[in-house]
């Protein structure tokens, strides 16, 4: 194994003990000792890649974000049913959702976020970033009349979050398990279906 590829296994198994630790202790009672222990590597080691707690939660947001980021960018296609590419998009969504990985930093970020909210805000706009891919291909639907004026911003934001109240709050805030296959499918059709009922020109 060459020296890089050890120095990138510590640097990951470093992040997973600060998710693990922050998750359970918070991260205020979180030692970089803790993490270190958790990681099972030195002290020294921790500091080496991160120089501090701030740096160490700053990598969690920034893995977040980046598995946000890894989803393809929601193009509209005109020769395509709307419908289609709405149901591909909340599935692609609801794909995101399910990942244990994308949870547990969610829960790790929303829980810091509550207490230090200036920490978050950052990536929290990054975040709002990614939502405004969504909100282009509704504002390319109402240019091609297909659907209804509207401020695609808050029609984006109506249509995802039926899918977090099923998908992602229930997981994240009260540990339930996943959506199996059948009930993602009722989840995303009703979601798409309501929101053409209601904006569909």
């Amino acid at each position: 194994m060459t020296t890089s590829r050890l120095t990138d296994r510590k640097r990951a198994a470093i992040v997973q003990a600060a998710i693990a630790e922050f998750r359970s202790n918070g991260f205020d009672a979180t030692s970089m000792d803790r993490v270190a222990a958790t990681a099972g590597v030195s002290k020294r080691t921790v500091y080496n890649h991160f120089p501090s707690k701030d740096d160490l939660f700053a990598q969690i947001l920034e893995e977040l974000w980046d598995c946000s980021a890894s989803a393809a960018p929601a193009l509209y296609r005109a020769d395509q049913p709307l419908r289609t590419q709405l149901m591909e998009l909340l599935r692609q969504k609801v794909a995101l959702l399910r990942d244990p990985y994308f949870l547990d930093l969610a829960r790790v970020a929303i829980a810091e976020a509550i207490h230090t909210p200036e920490r978050a805000r950052s990536m929290v706009a990054k975040l709002s970033e990614k939502e405004e891919g969504a909100a282009a291909l509704l504002r390319a639907a109402q240019a091609d009349g297909k659907l209804k004026a509207g401020d695609p911003a808050f029609m984006a934001t109506v249509l995802q979050g039926q899918l977090k109240t099923f998908a992602f709050w229930p997981q994240v805030a009260m540990a339930q398990p996943g959506l199996d296959e059948a009930q993602e499918t009722a989840v995303v059709e009703t979601a798409v279906d309501m929101f053409l009922c209601y904006w569909g020109a």
